[in-house]
């Protein structure tokens, strides 16, 4: 067995608390690349060849992830999930697979997994998987901090599988939707008005604009006892959206060999995140619709459907009119779902919502790695200013995290922490235009010819393409698809 950097990481100080993750491979050449990436962005990190000694370090030490592969000696991954969903039922857990296939997805989910990703893999996108998980629990109630995955007497289901639990109603307040743009202002004022409500909600904004925040934010202001749960749905695979919603039965069908249960049902009481919904197929759509009327699902391969007491939150970056006209998406599950349609600004619009943000975000990080003060540099607040964003605010979260650990030893922030494409003095244009003279055009023109440039030079590889600009793979998938409406060529 061996494990990951344990000392300083950017000058990150060694007593600061650093989530912890298991690795485990029985590829060396993998969890070393695997520790020094997540060492690098902060993470500590244990591995193990096995299985069998991944339960031992489970045993030592308390960890916030596991990660691990499914084929492995004496004990594979998915034995080693159920150890975890027994013993450890609040620890989340990420399978990785070079046999990826619909029934290993399907087992892995009834194992507990609440991620699966299929090898090869870009490393950068796995780091992203595992911190947006930590960064996850930790938000959730009664996470506890680094190592909280001890064993916990709350038994099993302590945390949804299909999506972090948000802090239930009356329990304290965990998120908030900062801003102080008009627009902000307007959208709070609503979702506050909306949230003791049972109605459903339908949030539009551009991908990074903070649709799951708001939809948290609603949650934790309503009347709800349950949980949140949030399911992407543009994740699924076609053949798993129908048992990731509504779970399914042993035997229901190749590769189910336990049951499931939805993510439906795992919202009883609570609140559900249907996130990029009109990504759904139609035949899933007319289910769904029966579901919202009827308030009850049927698993695969149930008998009888199942009373479900559950507030539906649905999410989308598309045009809804498009896709209706289109008929990919059916407007009567739209009107049955967008009782209260809410629109989030893109933070282009923001104004100095973007230093608000940013300051909110340098706090976060810092407090995180245990660093003293910190601020943005005059010359960075400028360039975040005059920057497009087409990530919107996950994007300015990704750029500040990145400062806060270069600049771990310096209390200002700099460009050169940050610099990055997508800063819009440093941004790459085709054409050898300068990225001043592109003031004359739109900032949709602008955000379009920075995504395009940095998909030519990094030879059309969307996840390379994506780090470039410090934006997600999904943003950049997104986008591509709205240019490619009036663009075919794109």
């Amino acid at each position: 067995m061996s494990s990951g950097p344990h000392g300083d990481t950017y000058g990150l100080r060694a007593s600061a608390p650093r989530p912890l993750v298991l690795f485990v491979d029985d590829e060396l050449p993998l969890r070393d690349v695997v520790s020094r990436l997540l060492g690098r962005r902060g993470v500590e990190v244990v591995t193990a060849g096995d299985a069998v000694s991944a339960v031992e370090v489970l045993r030592a030490r308390p960890v916030d992830l596991v990660l691990t592969d499914y084929q492995m000696p004496d004990m594979d991954g998915f034995e080693l999930l159920a150890h975890v969903r027994e013993h450890y039922p609040a620890l989340p857990a990420i399978m990785i697979t070079g046999h990826a296939s619909v029934q290993h997805a399907v087992r892995a989910m009834a194992h507990g997994a609440i991620d699966y990703l299929p090898k090869p893999f870009a490393v950068d996108a796995l780091a992203e998987r595992v911190l947006a998980q930590i960064a996850a629990r930790r938000d959730a109630p009664g996470a506890g901090g680094p190592g909280a995955g001890q064993p916990a007497p709350g038994g099993p289901g302590a945390g949804a599988r299909t999506g972090a639990p948000s802090r239930a109603a009356g329990t304290g307040r965990a998120v908030e939707f900062v801003g102080e743009h008009p627009g902000v202002r307007r959208v709070r004022e609503l979702a506050g008005r909306i949230a003791r409500s049972q109605a459903p909600v339908f949030i539009h904004g551009e991908s990074g604009t903070g649709k799951e925040v708001m939809a948290r934010w609603i949650h934790e202001r309503s009347e709800r006892r349950g949980r949140f749960v949030a399911v992407n749905c543009a994740n699924l695979p076609r053949e798993l959206v129908e048992s990731a919603l509504f779970g399914h039965r042993k035997g229901s069908f190749t590769g189910a060999t336990a049951d499931h249960v939805g993510a439906f049902e795992e919202a009883d009481g609570g609140t559900l995140l249907l996130d990029e919904m009109t990504e759904v197929a139609p035949e899933v759509q007319a289910k769904l619709l029966r579901v919202l009327q009827e308030r009850e699902v049927q698993p695969v391969g149930a008998r009888r459907p199942k009373a479900v007491d559950v507030r539906v939150v649905a999410t989308t970056n598309r045009d809804v009119a498009a896709a209706i006209a289109e008929g990919s998406f059916r407007e009567d599950l739209y009107h049955r779902l967008a009782v209260f349609p809410v629109g989030l600004p893109p933070l282009r619009t923001r104004g100095d919502d973007v230093r608000l943000l940013a300051e909110r975000f340098v706090e976060k990080y810092r407090s995180l790695y245990g660093l003293g003060a910190k601020r943005l540099s005059g010359e960075l607040l400028d360039r975040f200013r005059s920057s497009p964003w087409p990530g919107n605010v996950r994007q300015l979260e990704n750029l500040v995290h990145r400062g806060v650990v270069l600049s771990a030893e310096r209390e200002e922030i700099g460009v050169g922490d940050v610099d990055h494409a997508d800063l819009v003095d440093h941004a790459p244009v085709p054409g050898g235009l300068s990225a001043r003279s592109l003031a004359v055009t739109t900032l949709d023109e602008m955000e379009r010819r920075m995504i395009l440039e940095a998909l030519r030079a990094s030879g059309g590889n969307q996840v390379q393409a994506a780090a470039r600009l410090g934006i997600s793979d999904r943003t950049i998938r997104n986008k591509l698809k709205k240019y490619r409406e009036t663009d075919p060529e794109c």
